[in-house]
């Protein structure tokens, strides 16, 4: 694509003397094409979850930030994921999911196998220099961890296995949290009329809890809240506060939890997905740019067999006070993506106590723009 100028932003690693990137990249059209092809085209994203593909001939269709991809379990069980466009004339060869032996073009009829081999192209007798079985829709890196399934584009990426990821998973498992073991329970989709980094940036600091969330304020022990930060990734540390037999504020608390029953871990992983897990629940937030100024936020709640009972009503208020949370976080982001587009805001500066992830997420959207090309 196009280069165009970027050296208005020049963020140093000393976040005492750190400015906040320039209100434009979050607001220029042209920034956000530079951060599919240079971000979000080449991560590892999250698609879908593996039991959508667990039988042979299982399917489903998918998109990161528009590239249409299908993923398929085939005959030989074996996980594929590829482009889905037929190589005929553009047309999708999937939609939606299922379970089939094969997948077909719905505008001409070429039909491709789970393998995504070119099965049978009607009426294309004569064709020169042309061998139906040199066709085969493009294939992309595909991968299970835990209950997702995640997709890189570039060809040229680390498997998830030598990313991250595995340092993550291990980790997890070694605090006896057993994320396989937990299912789907609910979706929900936000729409929110701000750039996806004014959502991240949001998520990676815990300084405006006390104004912008008292439900969740009361919650957490604020005092011990931080963000450690590593190569391409970081972690939260929020203890839930335990309530006190005599404090008052405790007929306010939303939940209280014995001390085995708080622990938790909190990722973010650049650039857009943030892993809650507890001990029998996992929540996934996966932040997606619609547009310079829209960002679809996907949030799913899984849950190890909550069965019925307290179980459920736990687990209930567990997504509604989820919810109302977003719903505060919502509003901040629309407010604070206005404020970027006022003549007198260019950048601000960091709260070296609070803000040290937002600075290092703001560095690694610079690293992967300017110096990964």
């Amino acid at each position: 694509m196009t280069e165009f100028d970027l050296s208005d932003f020049q963020p140093t690693d000393d976040l005492a003397h750190a400015e906040t990137m320039p209100s434009r990249w979050y607001t220029d059209p042209q920034i956000l094409e530079l951060e599919k092809e240079r971000i979000f085209w080449k991560t590892w994203q999250p698609v879908g979850r593996a039991d959508m593909v667990a039988r042979v001939g299982d399917f489903f269709a998918c998109e990161v930030v528009g590239e249409p991809l299908v993923i398929t379990r085939g005959q030989d069980q074996r996980l594929r994921a590829f482009h889905n466009v037929c190589r005929h004339r553009g047309m999708l060869v999937a939609k939606g999911k299922g379970n089939r032996r094969s997948l077909q073009c719905m505008y001409h009829g070429w039909t491709y196998g789970l393998d995504g081999k070119l099965i049978n192209a009607p009426e294309f007798e004569g064709v020169a220099d042309w061998n139906k079985h040199d066709v085969c829709l493009p294939e992309v890196q595909v991968a299970e961890w835990g209950p997702f399934i995640f997709v890189n584009l570039d060809p040229a990426a680390p498997p998830l296995h030598q990313t991250s990821y595995n340092k993550i998973g291990a980790e997890i498992k070694a605090n006896g949290f057993n994320i396989d073991r937990m299912s789907m329970v609910e979706r929900r989709d936000y729409y929110i009329d701000c750039n996806w980094k004014v959502y991240v940036d949001n998520y990676l600091e815990g300084y405006h809890l006390p104004i912008a969330h008292p439900g969740l304020f009361r919650e957490l022990d604020y005092d011990q809240y931080r963000v450690d930060t590593f190569e391409d990734y970081s972690s939260q540390y929020a203890p839930i506060r335990p309530a006190k037999p005599d404090d008052p504020r405790a007929r306010d608390r939303r939940y209280i939890r014995t001390e085995e029953e708080s622990q938790a871990l909190y990722y973010w992983l650049f650039p857009n997905v943030m892993l809650n897990v507890y001990l029998d629940n996992m929540s996934i937030n996966i932040i997606l740019p619609l547009s310079h100024d829209k960002t679809l936020t996907i949030f799913e709640w899984y849950f190890e067999q909550p069965g019925t009972g307290s179980g459920w009503e736990s687990m209930q208020q567990i997504i509604a006070f989820s919810d109302e949370i977003q719903q505060e976080d919502i509003e901040i982001c629309v407010n604070v993506q206005k404020g970027l587009l006022s003549r007198s805001y260019d950048r601000g500066r960091f709260s070296v106590k609070r803000e040290n992830g937002v600075h290092h997420f703001q560095k690694l959207v610079y690293d992967h723009l300017c110096k990964a090309k």
